[in-house]
This record gives C-alpha cells, sequence and structure tokens, in this order.
C-alpha cells in the first residue's frame, strides 16, 4: 500500500505541474538499403506526441509483402525553468519482403487528424535477386510534413520552429539502432499477431490463449504457419499439459517449442498484455477444400507458490482455404513438389578409366517441405551402370522448412567411349508466382578411356568378360580387376593343443580360483553373524543417544520434538526386532513385537507413546500431559526390553 501511494502521490505531482505534450514528429526508416528477394527488412514508423484521436495508415505496396507486425509506446517527461513536458512516442516496426528485383518505392506513411494531415517522406531500397549481407547503417526518411493541398490548419512542422527537445529526439533516435537488431531477431522467431486479429473474449480477458495462421487461402502443399500464444495480465508460474489439435489433412513439422516462459508486450485493443508463445509449427496441407482446425488447450498455473491457481484455456476454431494446384502440370510434376527450388549437379571428373566409378550428385535447394520432395532419378545410356543413391538431408535450421538433399550416384562404365547422361528435370509450383517451373540441369558428358595396363576394347564390344591373363601375378589395375593366381602349398599339421605342457595347468587354474571366492565368500557370511548381535547393541545404544538428544527439544517447537522422540523409539525397536518397522500402522507392528517376545503391557506402552506423538505432530492442542512425562514413558518403553 505504501508503494500505491507513493506512485500516486508523483503522479499527483506531474499532474499539478501541468506537463505539456511537445511538438509532433513523425518519420519512417528502413534497416537496410539493399536487400535480396529471400530476405527481410524492417521498416519502422515512428510517432511523437501525436494529437488526440490521429489515425495512422501505414505504407501499402505491390512490390513488396508484410511478414509482421509490432507495436511500443514510450513515455518520458522533462522538468526545467520553463516547466515539464511530456513526450509520448509510438513505433510500429514491420517486417517486408520484397517480391521482384528492381528498385523498390515505399510509400509514405500518413497520420491524419482534425488539425490536418502529416506524411513522411517516401524511402527507396535497392533489391536484388537471392540473399545479400545487411547494411549495418540505417537509413531513415524525412521528417513529417503536410501533403500538397493540405487543409489550412494543419500543424506546422517541427523543422521549422525552435524545437527545446531536439537534444531528447536524437538520444532516443540512437536508443532505437540499439534496439532494431533485438526487433529483427524477435521477428524472425516469432510471427507477430495483429491486435484486430486476437480479439478480447468476454469471460476470460485476463487470460487466454489464441491460435493464428500466417495465412487463410493457400494451395495445396504450400507451407504455412501455425502459432500458439497465451495473452496474460496475470503472473504465469507453468504452462502444463498442452493439447495440440489432431490436424488431419496435413502435414506437420515442429518449428518452435520454448521451453521457458519468455514473454511479449502486445497491446489488444488498447490493453497492454504479455504474450507468451506456446508452439509454432510449420502445415502443408495435402487436400483441397475448406479444412478446419480444431481449438488447442493448455493447464496454465497463475500467481507463484502457494498463491498459484490452476485453470485450463482453449483457443478458438480455425478454418483454411486450401485451393488445388492450377491444371497444366509438367510431366514429372511430385504433389509435394510445391515451394521455391533450385537443382544442380555436380560430377567429379569428364574423363575416366574403364573400370574406375563416377560419383555424380544431384543437389536440391529451396524452401517447401524437404521431407516430402520427390527428385527423379538418373538416368543414362546402357553403356553406363548407375546404382542406387544414398541420400542426404540438411534442414534449413531452427524456426525455418526446406534446407538442402544430396542424392550420390555411383556410376561405373561398361564400355570405353563418349557417354551422356541427360539432363535431369525437376518440376515444381511456386505458390508465390502460382505457376509451375522446371529447374534442370545440365547434361554430363563423360569419356571412359581404356585403363592402364589392360587391352583397348573394340568399339561397342561389351567388357563382361575376362581379360587376358596378365601374368602369374596377382594384379589390380586401374584398367579393373584381374583374375587371382593362388599359388597353394602342402604342410604338415601343429601339434594339438591337449598335447602342450601348459594345458593341465589352464584347466586346473578355474576351478582354483573358484574354491578361493567361496572360502572368501563363507568366511564373510560367518563375520557377518557373528557381528550381528552387536551391530543392534550399538543400535539401541544410538536410539537411546537419540531420545536423550530430544530432551534438548522439549521447549522447542511441538513437531520437532514428537517427531524426535517417535524415531528415537522406532530405530530402537528395529535394533531390537532386527528387521524395519517405520511405516508399518499399529496392527502389525504390535503383531512383530509379540512375536519377538514382548509382553503386553509393553505393547502398549510403545503403542501409547506413538500416539502420543503422532497427535503432537498434528494436533499439538489435543496432547494431554507434559512432554517430560512423553520422555519417560518413551525411556521406560525401551527399559522394558533389557
Amino acid at each position: 500500500m505504501r508503494r500505491i501511494g507513493s506512485a500516486a502521490a508523483v503522479l499527483a505531482l506531474l499532474v499539478a505541474a501541468g506537463p505539456a505534450l511537445a511538438a509532433t514528429e513523425f518519420y519512417q526508416s528502413v534497416d537496410r538499403a539493399e536487400v535480396g528477394t529471400e530476405d527481410t527488412f524492417a521498416l519502422t514508423v515512428v510517432v511523437s506526441n501525436a494529437p488526440d484521436g490521429a489515425e495512422l495508415r501505414l505504407p501499402r505496396g505491390d512490390g513488396f509483402e508484410v511478414l509482421s507486425k509490432s507495436q511500443s509506446t514510450q513515455m518520458s517527461y522533462s522538468f526545467g525553468s520553463g516547466g515539464g513536458s511530456m513526450q509520448r512516442m509510438q513505433k510500429h516496426t514491420l517486417v517486408l519482403r520484397a517480391n521482384q528485383p528492381g528498385t523498390l518505392t515505399i510509400p509514405p506513411s500518413v497520420l491524419k487528424s482534425d488539425d490536418g494531415t502529416l506524411q513522411t517522406d517516401a524511402l527507396t531500397v535497392k533489391v536484388v535477386a537471392g540473399n545479400v549481407q545487411p547494411d549495418p547503417p540505417p537509413r531513415r526518411g524525412g521528417m513529417g510534413r503536410p501533403p500538397p493541398g493540405n487543409a489550412q490548419g494543419a500543424p506546422q512542422q517541427p523543422g521549422n520552429l525552435p524545437d527545446p527537445f531536439a537534444g531528447l529526439l536524437q538520444g532516443l533516435a540512437g536508443m532505437d539502432d540499439l534496439q532494431r537488431q533485438l526487433q529483427e531477431q524477435l521477428a524472425q522467431q516469432q510471427e507477430e499477431l495483429e491486435a484486430e486479429d486476437a480479439a478480447i473474449p468476454r469471460g476470460d480477458s485476463d487470460l487466454f490463449i489464441r491460435a493464428s495462421l500466417s495465412r487463410d487461402d493457400v494451395y495445396v502443399g504450400e507451407q504455412i504457419n501455425y502459432t500458439l500464444h497465451i495473452y496474460s495480465r496475470l503472473d504465469l508460474s507453468s504452462v502444463d499439459a498442452v493439447i495440440m489439435p489432431k490436424l488431419e489433412g496435413f502435414w506437420s513439422e515442429d518449428l518452435d517449442t520454448p521451453t521457458q516462459l519468455s514473454s511479449d508486450t502486445k497491446t489488444v485493443n488498447g490493453v497492454p498484455y504479455r504474450v507468451f508463445l506456446l508452439r509454432r509449427r510449420a502445415l502443408f496441407p495435402v487436400t483441397a477444400g475448406t479444412l478446419t482446425i480444431e481449438p488447442a488447450s493448455a493447464d496454465i498455473t497463475t500467481g507463484f507458490l502457494f498463491q498459484g491457481r490452476r485453470v485450463q484455456r482453449k483457443s478458438q476454431e480455425l478454418t483454411l482455404k486450401v485451393k488445388p494446384l492450377p491444371a497444366g502440370a509438367p510431366a514429372g510434376m511430385a504433389p509435394g513438389n510445391v515451394g521455391q527450388w533450385r537443382l544442380t549437379a555436380q560430377a567429379a571428373e569428364g574423363q575416366v578409366e574403364l573400370g574406375q566409378p563416377i560419383t555424380v550428385r544431384l543437389v536440391l535447394e529451396g524452401r517447401g517441405n524437404l521431407k516430402n520432395v520427390g527428385v527423379p532419378p538418373l538416368v543414362g545410356p546402357a553403356e553406363l551402370k548407375i546404382y542406387e543413391p544414398t541420400l542426404t538431408d540438411t534442414p534449413a535450421g531452427k524456426g525455418k522448412m526446406g534446407g538442402r538433399r544430396v542424392l550420390e550416384y555411383l556410376v561405373l562404365p561398361q564400355n570405353t567411349g563418349t557417354f551422356t547422361l541427360p539432363s535431369v528435370a525437376f518440376p515444381y509450383f511456386d505458390p508465390e508466382s502460382q505457376r509451375y517451373e522446371v529447374s534442370r540441369t545440365p547434361p554430363l558428358t563423360f569419356t571412359v578411356v581404356p585403363g592402364a595396363g589392360g587391352p583397348a576394347p573394340a568399339a561397342g564390344a561389351p567388357t563382361a568378360g575376362l581379360p587376358p591373363d596378365p601374368g602369374p601375378r596377382n594384379v589390380l589395375s586401374a584398367g579393373g580387376l584381374r583374375p587371382l593366381r593362388v599359388a597353394a602349398a602342402l604342410v604338415p599339421p601343429s601339434p594339438p593343443l591337449h598335447g602342450a605342457r601348459w594345458y593341465a595347468w589352464a584347466l586346473a587354474a578355474p576351478l582354483a580360483l573358484l574354491a578361493l571366492v567361496l572360502a572368501g565368500a563363507a568366511w564373510s557370511n560367518r563375520s557377518r553373524d557373528v557381528d550381528a548381535g552387536t551391530l543392534r547393541k550399538q543400535q539401541a545404544r544410538a536410539a537411546r543417544k537419540r531420545l536423550a538428544a530430544a530432551e534438548r527439544l522439549v521447549s522447542g517447537k511441538a513437531e520437532t520434538f514428537y517427531a524426535e522422540v517417535e524415531r528415537a523409539l522406532l530405530a530402537f525397536l528395529e535394533s531390537r526386532l532386527g528387521e524395519p518397522v517405520q511405516g508399518l500402522t499399529r496392527g502389525p507392528l504390535e503383531q512383530k513385537l509379540r512375536a519377538a517376545g514382548a509382553k503386553d503391557a509393553l505393547v502398549a506402552a510403545v503403542a501409547q507413546v506413538l500416539d502420543t506423538c503422532e497427535m503432537g505432530r498434528f494436533a499439538p492442542g489435543a496432547v494431554s500431559g507434559s512432554r517430560e512425562k512423553l520422555l519417560d514413558q518413551a525411556e521406560a518403553a525401551m527399559e522394558g526390553w533389557s
């Protein structure tokens, strides 16, 4: 309550000081001057001290794709000799990707209010095919200014008036540069949900789960991302029993499954929430039509330690429209060949000797469902024997789908001459361009020459038979395998093992070792039997010492005292009975005591002490008699065995 009172006092002072909003500042910037068609870049739109009720319109265009959006708000106060001022800055970050190479023009952002209209400068970005390295220095658009023909009464530009907060704004701009890299990483790891996509439920406005799809209209085999988030205004302790939907009609792969709770801040309908990522999966629909994704659920524990409360929340149901692949598919098109792919061929040499293998690699790289693509086989003339390939897949990495598939073929020439492996065509459907593409490898030509040390076969003659005898020795030359020549020699057999002198000793050694082991075990058992009585006496003395130690706890906590007396008595009984009694109920314990020769009076005394200890641990107020009396009863129960 003191903290709340202090905060209220500070707020009252701020209100009494009457801080005034500084002039409006409005600009946009991009973090890279040159990007590739496979890269993403960030557009940041900053509005400082926007008028009340102002409407912001972010850039739109056909030349780029908006992958995610995020929004943050910063507040700052400053006091001076002229009074106080308040700075309110809203920052919108859009993660974009260019659609085609060339010069990309990003339209200006527009801010409309009752005072008029402001707009930023348009930005241009150079776009090349593929990937490029990111540029460290950002580019920033111009300050907000009214467009031509602006209505009268529009606010004047901050650049035309002396700005007493220019130093503050420059410092904030420097902070933007430091935060930009972190924002880009977050944009790559987590798909941002727009505020309007996460409607706040009426009954669970403080804690709810929302599922989202990166797109709601895709082709068969095209990748979409399914993301599950928790929106919370409460403290979360743990999330258990996350039950994902069955995802029937999809091929799915895990992209991100966090092991720890980490949150981001988002505003939904003006209400700030902490958003936690639960799951992210890549989905590839395998059938066309309208598919339904059932709700997911999770058990969530709120609060901390003993103040926690366990609740269950469910997400909403999602629907997805899946379009079939268009007609006119090229020959050899497999249903899983959807995405952006490139097929290349690699060969070690263009000229080989007869009998030597040729290694040919088909390499498929790109984005899509790597596990479900179908690469056409390598074929060639009959003079080249092509063996089954070895397949190696290298995924793209965490959070991404696609990667690289290598099919390594072993090709063995059967004749000399010049042979050509024809081009391999890999047809696929590109959902971004919405058309079929074919990636082809160039033909591979090899010249097979006779091997060294072997005769040259006639043109077109097969070499399946054995070549002429190269001589009396075994030869493995570059020309291939030569027939084996083995010279045999007769030698007398070696003498049998049982005739050796050491054979009898080797048979007797295991028996002697076994006798020693048995003798040692017998001696150990006798020693243990002799010491069993001594061990029980030592245990009894230790139990009495423990009871004496309980006397020092007479004035301490009741639970600790009664537990110590109970443990001392049970330890004494174990030493007398020679077996553990911890955990036995009263009936089995009394039976063991009577079986060991204890009289009924002693059994009753032991039961009374144990019952008193149990009542003292769990209901101290119900115990009658002093703690010293209980110690005397426990000691008497022990002495009754003497």
